[in-house]
């Protein structure tokens, strides 16, 4: 396995004879979001945050079709009203989840599917880190969790979130005998789970 570390990923291309590249996003529901961030907001602020981030997220894909995995009435109306599909997964958890609707757009005849977190309130443009092969890999901030990741539909990539995720996922890469490529996005890389979260560094002058 070859692992690259880039900052300038290959753009990915959507065919005019059919869909190769596809965007996952596993949402919980709105209501249960983001718990950790009870010190800072209040339910209802909690709520509206999760929307806002995931509709950012699905902005971000722009023209790549997007299918949200989920299992939650409110989050499959919001989904559709953004003009995303719905995979719907009860019961499931994240990995389930992910796993088994991967595993649909594989079916489907996707080509590559790129999973983002719904948390990436900085997201602009998941396009840029698709890739033409293998596995490509967003870390978050600390090099710990997996906020985006880009897999071959049919390679059997089995998805493990959670505390040290990353180094998971190079693992699995690295099983099924796949080139693996690390992005480092200052964007892509910041999700919120706590109130210091809230307040990303200046990006002003960066993409």
């Amino acid at each position: 396995m070859g692992c690259l570390l880039r900052h300038t990923p290959t753009l990915q291309n959507v065919s005019s004879r059919g869909i190769e590249t596809a965007v996952l996003i596993p949402v919980k529901a709105f209501s249960d979001a983001k718990a950790r961030l009870a010190d800072a907001l209040d339910p209802a602020e909690r709520s509206a945050l999760a929307r806002s981030m995931a509709t950012t997220v699905v902005m971000a894909a722009k023209s790549i079709p997007v299918w949200v995995v989920c299992d939650d009435d409110a989050v499959r109306d919001w989904a559709v009203s953004v003009g995303a599909e719905v995979l719907w997964k009860p019961d499931r958890g994240l990995n389930g989840a992910v796993n088994e609707g991967v595993a649909n757009l594989a079916g489907r005849g996707i080509e590559r599917v790129i999973v983002a977190h719904a948390d990436l309130p900085h997201a602009l443009d998941l396009g840029v880190i698709a890739g033409e092969s293998g596995v490509v890999l967003v870390p978050d901030r600390h090099n710990d969790g997996t906020n985006v990741a880009v897999v071959p539909a049919q390679s059997g990539f089995v998805f493990s979130y959670g505390p040290s995720s990353f180094k998971r996922h190079l693992r699995e890469a690295d099983r099924l005998g796949l080139d693996v490529s690390v992005v480092r996005d200052q964007r892509l890389g910041w999700d919120v789970d706590r109130p210091a979260d809230l307040s990303p560094p200046d990006w002003s002058t960066s993409q």
